[in-house]
């Protein structure tokens, strides 16, 4: 082969040697499965705090008991309350319809009296 440069062959395999540079770490080793070895610290913690949870949710809420003795006057109090409410809205409720029908049957003398002729 006249003319050709003669290249040098590196085989694919070997890295290059560049003067200064640092040869690269070999490749970290596959990783191997954990040993089976029993989670004593971990299995600890996670059964006490599903017994403080447990706890916890056993105990009543703090501030929302109710003596006995005052529960009868409450709900009476609430009653009361509920129907005087109710009434109010009774009352409401007529005086719009009262005011309802007094303002059709405006409306409907109005439409009448355009019908006829003033004159008459």
């Amino acid at each position: 082969m006249r003319g050709a440069r003669r290249t040098q062959r590196v085989s694919p395999g070997r890295p290059r040697c560049v003067p200064g540079a640092r040869p690269r770490p070999p490749p970290p080793p596959a990783m191997a499965p954990p040993s089976p070895r029993p989670p004593g610290p971990l299995l600890l913690l996670l059964l006490l705090s599903a017994a403080l949870l447990g706890a916890r949710a056993r105990a009543e809420p703090a501030g929302s008991a109710v003596p006995a003795q005052s529960r009868p006057c409450v709900d009476c109090h609430a009653f009361e309350f509920m129907q005087r409410a109710l009434q109010d809205l009774r009352k409401t409720a007529f005086s719009l319809d009262a005011r309802t029908e007094t303002l059709l049957l405006q409306a409907e003398r109005r439409a009448l009296c355009a019908c006829w002729p003033s004159g008459r």
